[in-house]
Protein backbone atom coordinates (compact mmCIF):
# COMPACT_ATOMS: atom_id res chain seq x y z
CA UNK A 1 0.00 0.00 0.00
CA UNK A 2 3.12 1.92 0.34
CA UNK A 3 2.96 2.73 -3.15
CA UNK A 4 -0.51 3.90 -3.34
CA UNK A 5 0.54 6.79 0.01
CA UNK A 6 3.66 7.67 -2.23
CA UNK A 7 1.25 8.55 -5.35
CA UNK A 8 -1.34 10.58 -2.66
CA UNK A 9 1.89 12.53 -1.09
CA UNK A 10 3.25 13.47 -4.63
CA UNK A 11 0.40 14.47 -6.15
CA UNK A 12 -0.48 16.85 -2.24
CA UNK A 13 3.23 17.73 -2.71
CA UNK A 14 3.76 16.71 0.87
CA UNK A 15 6.82 14.96 0.88
CA UNK A 16 7.91 11.62 1.32
CA UNK A 17 5.28 8.44 2.53
CA UNK A 18 5.63 7.74 6.14
CA UNK A 19 2.90 5.62 7.80
CA UNK A 20 -0.50 4.42 6.36
CA UNK A 21 -3.01 2.35 8.66
CA UNK A 22 -6.54 1.51 8.06
CA UNK A 23 -9.45 2.57 10.00
CA UNK A 24 -13.27 2.10 10.52
CA UNK A 25 -15.66 4.32 8.28
CA UNK A 26 -17.16 7.10 10.53
CA UNK A 27 -20.60 6.59 8.56
CA UNK A 28 -21.73 4.00 5.20
CA UNK A 29 -22.47 5.64 2.69
CA UNK A 30 -19.82 7.62 1.36
CA UNK A 31 -18.57 8.64 -2.17
CA UNK A 32 -15.06 6.62 -2.35
CA UNK A 33 -13.16 4.63 -4.77
CA UNK A 34 -11.52 1.27 -4.21
CA UNK A 35 -7.91 1.52 -5.46
CA UNK A 36 -6.49 -1.94 -7.04
CA UNK A 37 -3.03 -0.76 -7.21
CA UNK A 38 -0.10 2.04 -8.13
CA UNK A 39 3.17 1.20 -9.62
CA UNK A 40 4.38 4.46 -7.47
CA UNK A 41 5.79 6.59 -10.13
CA UNK A 42 2.92 8.23 -11.24
CA UNK A 43 2.11 11.65 -10.65
CA UNK A 44 -1.69 11.62 -9.51
CA UNK A 45 -4.27 8.89 -7.60
CA UNK A 46 -6.48 9.14 -10.88
CA UNK A 47 -3.45 7.30 -12.61
CA UNK A 48 -3.53 3.94 -10.64
CA UNK A 49 -6.06 0.74 -10.77
CA UNK A 50 -9.51 1.94 -9.68
CA UNK A 51 -12.36 -0.31 -8.51
CA UNK A 52 -15.69 0.95 -8.54
CA UNK A 53 -16.75 4.45 -7.29
CA UNK A 54 -19.54 7.02 -6.66
CA UNK A 55 -22.34 6.62 -3.54
CA UNK A 56 -21.78 3.57 -1.52
CA UNK A 57 -18.36 2.55 -2.75
CA UNK A 58 -17.07 2.33 1.11
CA UNK A 59 -20.15 0.85 2.77
CA UNK A 60 -19.34 -1.11 5.36
CA UNK A 61 -15.65 -1.07 4.44
CA UNK A 62 -12.53 0.69 6.13
CA UNK A 63 -10.26 3.87 4.69
CA UNK A 64 -6.48 4.69 4.26
CA UNK A 65 -5.22 6.59 6.78
CA UNK A 66 -2.44 8.58 5.04
CA UNK A 67 0.90 10.11 6.61
CA UNK A 68 3.06 11.77 4.87
CA UNK A 69 6.42 14.32 5.74
CA UNK A 70 4.68 17.58 4.43
CA UNK A 71 8.09 19.60 4.91
CA UNK A 72 10.95 17.49 3.76
CA UNK A 73 11.85 14.34 1.81
CA UNK A 74 14.03 12.31 0.19
CA UNK A 75 14.82 12.46 -3.33
CA UNK A 76 16.64 9.75 -6.04
CA UNK A 77 17.14 7.04 -3.17
CA UNK A 78 16.81 3.46 -3.62
CA UNK A 79 13.89 3.05 -1.39
CA UNK A 80 11.80 5.27 1.17
CA UNK A 81 14.45 5.49 3.11
CA UNK A 82 17.71 6.63 1.51
CA UNK A 83 18.09 9.73 -1.02
CA UNK A 84 18.97 13.44 -1.13
CA UNK A 85 17.82 15.81 1.38
CA UNK A 86 15.29 18.29 0.33
CA UNK A 87 13.19 20.87 2.44
CA UNK A 88 10.03 22.81 1.42
CA UNK A 89 10.46 25.90 2.16
CA UNK A 90 7.68 28.94 0.35
CA UNK A 91 5.72 26.02 -1.14
CA UNK A 92 8.73 24.83 -3.36
CA UNK A 93 11.97 22.20 -2.04
CA UNK A 94 15.58 22.98 -1.64
CA UNK A 95 18.22 20.81 -0.98
CA UNK A 96 20.87 21.11 1.69
CA UNK A 97 24.34 21.59 1.70
CA UNK A 98 26.14 19.00 3.27
CA UNK A 99 27.75 21.61 5.70
CA UNK A 100 24.85 22.66 7.12
CA UNK A 101 23.56 19.16 7.74
CA UNK A 102 25.20 17.14 10.75
CA UNK A 103 24.37 13.45 12.32
CA UNK A 104 22.05 14.86 14.73
CA UNK A 105 19.92 16.79 12.07
CA UNK A 106 19.93 13.31 10.13
CA UNK A 107 18.32 11.02 13.34
CA UNK A 108 16.03 14.14 13.29
CA UNK A 109 14.85 13.63 9.43
CA UNK A 110 14.97 9.32 9.60
CA UNK A 111 12.80 9.63 12.52
CA UNK A 112 10.23 11.74 10.49
CA UNK A 113 10.21 9.43 7.52
CA UNK A 114 9.68 6.38 10.16
CA UNK A 115 12.93 5.09 9.03
CA UNK A 116 15.83 3.32 11.02
CA UNK A 117 19.06 5.36 12.31
CA UNK A 118 21.01 7.18 9.85
CA UNK A 119 23.72 4.64 7.98
CA UNK A 120 25.33 7.18 5.68
CA UNK A 121 25.40 10.85 5.34
CA UNK A 122 27.26 12.25 2.70
CA UNK A 123 27.71 15.02 -0.35
CA UNK A 124 26.59 14.07 -3.64
CA UNK A 125 25.62 10.70 -2.90
CA UNK A 126 22.38 10.64 -4.75
CA UNK A 127 22.91 13.50 -7.19
CA UNK A 128 22.54 17.77 -7.19
CA UNK A 129 19.00 19.08 -6.83
CA UNK A 130 17.49 21.30 -9.44
CA UNK A 131 16.10 23.75 -7.68
CA UNK A 132 17.42 26.23 -5.10
CA UNK A 133 19.43 25.45 -2.25
CA UNK A 134 18.59 25.67 1.55
CA UNK A 135 19.84 28.97 2.71
CA UNK A 136 20.10 27.86 6.88
CA UNK A 137 21.99 25.82 8.69
CA UNK A 138 20.32 22.52 10.38
CA UNK A 139 21.22 23.32 14.60
CA UNK A 140 19.13 20.11 15.87
CA UNK A 141 19.90 18.50 19.13
CA UNK A 142 18.40 14.75 17.52
CA UNK A 143 15.36 14.39 19.62
CA UNK A 144 12.84 17.07 17.51
CA UNK A 145 10.15 15.38 15.74
CA UNK A 146 9.95 17.50 12.98
CA UNK A 147 12.99 19.16 11.07
CA UNK A 148 11.56 22.44 10.86
CA UNK A 149 11.40 22.41 14.67
CA UNK A 150 15.42 22.17 14.63
CA UNK A 151 17.17 25.75 15.91
CA UNK A 152 18.76 27.51 12.57
CA UNK A 153 21.66 29.62 11.75
CA UNK A 154 22.18 31.66 8.91
CA UNK A 155 24.97 30.15 6.56
CA UNK A 156 28.86 31.57 6.39
CA UNK A 157 28.87 31.24 2.90
CA UNK A 158 26.08 31.77 0.59
CA UNK A 159 27.16 29.47 -1.89
CA UNK A 160 27.20 25.88 -1.89
CA UNK A 161 29.54 24.36 -4.49
CA UNK A 162 28.61 21.52 -6.92
CA UNK A 163 28.53 18.22 -5.63
CA UNK A 164 27.97 19.09 -1.71
CA UNK A 165 23.92 18.90 -1.72
CA UNK A 166 23.84 16.24 1.32
CA UNK A 167 22.48 12.41 0.65
CA UNK A 168 21.21 10.42 3.27
CA UNK A 169 20.86 6.64 3.79
CA UNK A 170 18.55 5.80 6.96
CA UNK A 171 18.64 1.71 8.05
CA UNK A 172 15.20 0.41 7.84
CA UNK A 173 12.51 0.80 10.11
CA UNK A 174 12.30 -2.14 13.37
CA UNK A 175 8.87 -3.41 12.15
CA UNK A 176 9.68 -6.88 10.43
CA UNK A 177 10.82 -9.76 12.38
CA UNK A 178 11.42 -13.79 12.50
CA UNK A 179 10.34 -15.97 15.05
CA UNK A 180 10.27 -19.19 16.28
CA UNK A 181 13.20 -20.06 14.15
CA UNK A 182 15.99 -20.03 16.37
CA UNK A 183 17.62 -16.95 14.91
CA UNK A 184 16.46 -13.60 14.09
CA UNK A 185 17.09 -15.13 10.16
CA UNK A 186 14.93 -17.63 10.37
CA UNK A 187 11.19 -17.83 11.98
CA UNK A 188 7.62 -16.90 10.86
CA UNK A 189 7.33 -13.90 9.24
CA UNK A 190 5.40 -10.85 11.57
CA UNK A 191 5.12 -6.76 11.24
CA UNK A 192 4.42 -4.35 13.73
CA UNK A 193 1.19 -2.74 12.18
CA UNK A 194 -0.78 -0.41 14.15
CA UNK A 195 0.53 -0.69 18.15
CA UNK A 196 0.69 -5.25 17.63
CA UNK A 197 2.60 -7.69 15.88
CA UNK A 198 0.51 -9.52 13.54
CA UNK A 199 1.35 -12.77 10.79
CA UNK A 200 2.28 -11.95 7.13
CA UNK A 201 0.64 -13.89 4.64
CA UNK A 202 1.28 -14.19 0.91
CA UNK A 203 -0.22 -16.00 -1.49
CA UNK A 204 1.26 -17.14 -5.58
CA UNK A 205 4.73 -14.55 -4.46
CA UNK A 206 5.73 -15.88 -1.43
CA UNK A 207 9.34 -15.83 -2.28
CA UNK A 208 9.39 -12.58 -3.42
CA UNK A 209 8.14 -11.46 0.22
CA UNK A 210 10.62 -13.64 2.17
CA UNK A 211 13.10 -11.85 -0.08
CA UNK A 212 12.38 -8.24 1.08
CA UNK A 213 11.95 -9.49 4.69
CA UNK A 214 15.52 -11.09 4.53
CA UNK A 215 16.96 -7.37 2.61
CA UNK A 216 15.36 -5.39 5.52
CA UNK A 217 16.80 -7.47 8.57
CA UNK A 218 20.19 -7.55 6.68
CA UNK A 219 19.53 -11.66 6.61
CA UNK A 220 21.13 -12.23 2.75
CA UNK A 221 19.40 -13.90 0.67
CA UNK A 222 16.21 -16.10 0.71
CA UNK A 223 17.03 -20.09 1.16
CA UNK A 224 13.89 -21.45 1.74
CA UNK A 225 10.26 -20.52 2.21
CA UNK A 226 7.62 -22.87 4.68
CA UNK A 227 3.96 -22.36 5.28
CA UNK A 228 3.17 -20.73 8.76
CA UNK A 229 0.29 -20.03 10.68
CA UNK A 230 -2.97 -17.92 9.13
CA UNK A 231 -3.74 -15.91 12.80
CA UNK A 232 -4.20 -12.46 12.99
CA UNK A 233 -2.41 -11.33 10.06
CA UNK A 234 -2.77 -9.86 6.66
CA UNK A 235 -2.12 -10.42 2.99
CA UNK A 236 1.47 -8.89 1.24
CA UNK A 237 1.92 -8.86 -2.31
CA UNK A 238 6.03 -7.60 -3.31
CA UNK A 239 7.71 -7.28 -6.48
CA UNK A 240 10.79 -8.67 -4.55
CA UNK A 241 13.08 -5.70 -5.52
CA UNK A 242 11.88 -3.59 -2.19
CA UNK A 243 13.88 -2.19 0.30
CA UNK A 244 11.39 -2.82 3.66
CA UNK A 245 8.67 -5.06 3.58
CA UNK A 246 6.26 -1.35 4.12
CA UNK A 247 6.69 -0.61 0.48
CA UNK A 248 5.10 -3.68 -0.92
CA UNK A 249 1.15 -3.56 -1.83
CA UNK A 250 -1.12 -5.16 1.41
CA UNK A 251 -4.17 -5.89 2.32
CA UNK A 252 -6.27 -7.13 5.49
CA UNK A 253 -7.76 -10.41 4.01
CA UNK A 254 -6.33 -13.54 6.01
CA UNK A 255 -4.22 -15.54 4.01
CA UNK A 256 -1.64 -18.06 5.37
CA UNK A 257 1.30 -17.07 6.95
CA UNK A 258 4.25 -18.21 5.73
CA UNK A 259 7.97 -19.06 7.40
CA UNK A 260 11.54 -17.66 5.61
CA UNK A 261 14.72 -18.82 6.08
CA UNK A 262 17.46 -16.37 5.27
CA UNK A 263 21.18 -17.27 4.14
CA UNK A 264 22.89 -15.29 7.24
CA UNK A 265 20.94 -17.90 9.65
CA UNK A 266 23.53 -18.98 11.62
CA UNK A 267 25.65 -15.76 13.46
CA UNK A 268 29.49 -15.30 13.50
CA UNK A 269 31.54 -18.16 15.56
CA UNK A 270 34.82 -17.04 17.82
CA UNK A 271 37.97 -17.41 17.26
CA UNK A 272 40.53 -17.80 20.24
CA UNK A 273 44.22 -18.53 21.08
CA UNK A 274 45.06 -19.89 24.90
CA UNK A 275 48.34 -21.52 25.93
CA UNK A 276 49.16 -23.68 29.06
CA UNK A 277 52.74 -22.41 28.80
CA UNK A 278 53.26 -18.94 29.36
CA UNK A 279 54.20 -18.67 25.47
CA UNK A 280 51.43 -16.64 23.75
CA UNK A 281 52.46 -12.73 23.84
CA UNK A 282 50.60 -9.50 22.18
CA UNK A 283 52.60 -8.26 19.47
CA UNK A 284 51.65 -5.40 17.13
CA UNK A 285 50.03 -7.63 14.64
CA UNK A 286 48.55 -10.40 16.89
CA UNK A 287 49.20 -12.87 19.06
CA UNK A 288 52.70 -14.11 19.19
CA UNK A 289 53.55 -17.86 19.75
CA UNK A 290 57.05 -19.11 20.71
CA UNK A 291 58.70 -21.52 18.82
CA UNK A 292 58.53 -24.89 20.88
CA UNK A 293 55.30 -24.09 23.23
CA UNK A 294 52.30 -25.80 22.51
CA UNK A 295 49.08 -23.59 21.40
CA UNK A 296 45.67 -23.74 21.34
CA UNK A 297 43.12 -21.95 18.56
CA UNK A 298 39.36 -22.67 20.18
CA UNK A 299 36.32 -22.07 17.69
CA UNK A 300 32.82 -21.30 19.45
CA UNK A 301 29.55 -20.09 18.89
CA UNK A 302 26.54 -19.34 20.46
CA UNK A 303 23.85 -21.73 21.09
CA UNK A 304 21.08 -21.77 18.44
CA UNK A 305 21.26 -25.30 17.06
CA UNK A 306 22.61 -28.43 18.21
CA UNK A 307 25.24 -30.27 16.25
CA UNK A 308 27.62 -28.91 13.77
CA UNK A 309 30.86 -29.10 12.79
CA UNK A 310 34.13 -26.57 13.05
CA UNK A 311 36.34 -25.59 9.95
CA UNK A 312 39.66 -24.07 11.08
CA UNK A 313 41.53 -22.87 7.92
CA UNK A 314 44.90 -21.20 7.44
CA UNK A 315 45.62 -19.26 5.12
CA UNK A 316 48.38 -19.82 2.12
CA UNK A 317 47.79 -23.29 2.43
CA UNK A 318 45.60 -26.48 2.05
CA UNK A 319 45.82 -27.59 5.62
CA UNK A 320 42.69 -27.80 7.43
CA UNK A 321 40.88 -29.41 10.36
CA UNK A 322 37.63 -30.19 11.15
CA UNK A 323 35.91 -31.40 14.62
CA UNK A 324 32.90 -32.04 15.63
CA UNK A 325 31.10 -29.02 17.70
CA UNK A 326 30.90 -30.21 21.50
CA UNK A 327 28.82 -27.99 23.37
CA UNK A 328 28.86 -25.49 20.48
CA UNK A 329 32.48 -25.19 20.95
CA UNK A 330 35.86 -27.00 19.37
CA UNK A 331 39.37 -27.06 20.47
CA UNK A 332 42.75 -27.15 17.74
CA UNK A 333 45.61 -28.26 19.73
CA UNK A 334 49.29 -27.60 18.35
CA UNK A 335 52.19 -29.18 20.62
CA UNK A 336 54.76 -27.37 19.43
CA UNK A 337 54.87 -24.25 17.80
CA UNK A 338 57.30 -23.82 14.51
CA UNK A 339 57.31 -21.67 11.56
CA UNK A 340 54.95 -23.20 9.45
CA UNK A 341 52.27 -22.41 12.11
CA UNK A 342 52.43 -18.31 11.25
CA UNK A 343 49.70 -17.29 9.37
CA UNK A 344 45.94 -16.51 9.25
CA UNK A 345 43.54 -18.89 10.77
CA UNK A 346 39.31 -18.65 10.68
CA UNK A 347 37.02 -20.34 11.99
CA UNK A 348 34.17 -21.77 9.50
CA UNK A 349 31.10 -22.85 11.61
CA UNK A 350 28.71 -25.48 9.53
CA UNK A 351 25.64 -26.76 10.44
CA UNK A 352 22.65 -29.07 8.46
CA UNK A 353 18.92 -27.34 9.56
CA UNK A 354 15.60 -26.44 8.04
CA UNK A 355 17.05 -29.36 5.31
CA UNK A 356 19.86 -26.76 4.01
CA UNK A 357 23.35 -26.46 4.70
CA UNK A 358 24.66 -23.40 6.46
CA UNK A 359 27.88 -22.02 7.47
CA UNK A 360 29.52 -18.89 8.89
CA UNK A 361 33.02 -17.53 9.23
CA UNK A 362 34.90 -15.80 12.53
CA UNK A 363 36.78 -12.59 12.13
CA UNK A 364 40.02 -13.38 10.97
CA UNK A 365 43.27 -14.27 13.08
CA UNK A 366 46.54 -13.78 12.83
CA UNK A 367 49.28 -15.56 14.28
CA UNK A 368 53.14 -15.03 14.46
CA UNK A 369 55.76 -17.90 15.23
CA UNK A 370 59.18 -16.24 17.25
CA UNK A 371 62.05 -17.13 18.58
CA UNK A 372 61.97 -18.67 22.19
CA UNK A 373 63.44 -16.38 25.27
CA UNK A 374 64.51 -20.08 26.28
CA UNK A 375 64.73 -23.23 25.08
CA UNK A 376 61.33 -25.11 24.67
CA UNK A 377 62.78 -28.62 26.79
CA UNK A 378 64.23 -26.31 29.27
CA UNK A 379 60.64 -25.38 29.98
CA UNK A 380 59.11 -28.31 29.97
CA UNK A 381 61.76 -29.63 32.48
CA UNK A 382 61.34 -26.95 34.58
CA UNK A 383 58.00 -27.45 34.37
CA UNK A 384 58.22 -31.20 35.47
CA UNK A 385 60.76 -30.58 37.86
CA UNK A 386 57.92 -28.24 39.29
CA UNK A 387 55.25 -30.53 39.30
CA UNK A 388 56.99 -33.26 40.71
CA UNK A 389 58.36 -30.57 43.72
CA UNK A 390 54.68 -29.67 44.81
CA UNK A 391 53.37 -33.74 44.51
CA UNK A 392 56.74 -34.33 47.11
CA UNK A 393 55.69 -31.56 49.36
CA UNK A 394 51.56 -32.13 49.26
CA UNK A 395 52.86 -35.70 50.33
CA UNK A 396 54.94 -34.61 53.54
CA UNK A 397 52.69 -32.11 54.51
CA UNK A 398 50.13 -35.24 53.89
CA UNK A 399 52.26 -37.33 56.00
CA UNK A 400 53.09 -34.73 58.88
CA UNK A 401 49.58 -34.28 59.40
CA UNK A 402 48.05 -38.01 59.63
CA UNK A 403 51.19 -38.77 62.19
CA UNK A 404 50.22 -35.85 64.40
CA UNK A 405 46.49 -37.13 64.31
CA UNK A 406 47.48 -40.08 65.49
CA UNK A 407 50.01 -39.36 67.98
CA UNK A 408 47.19 -37.09 69.58
CA UNK A 409 44.70 -40.04 69.31
CA UNK A 410 47.70 -42.21 71.54
CA UNK A 411 48.07 -39.85 74.22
Amino acid sequence: MMREVKVVCRELDCGNPVAESRRPLVEDGRRGVRLLRCSGDESSIRQCVIIGGGPGACSGGYYHHVTCSESVRLVDGAGLCSGRVEVKSNQSWASVCEADFDRQDAEVVCGVLGCGAPAALQGGLYGEGEGQTWDKEFQCKGKESLLLDCDTSDRENNTCLPGNAVGLTCSEPDDVRLLGGGSRCAGGVERYDQGEWRTVGSDWNQRDVAAVVCRQLGCGSTVSVLPGNTTGGFLVSCSGSESSLRECWRSYYLSPGLTGICSDLLVQPDISLTDSMGGVSRGHQGPEVFKGYSFTITCSTQPQYPGGSFLLTFTGSNRTQTQPAVNHSAAFLFPAADDSHQGIYSCVYDNYVFSHNFSSESELLSLTITASPLPAFIIRHVVVLLMLLTAIITSYLYYKVKTFTQTLQVI
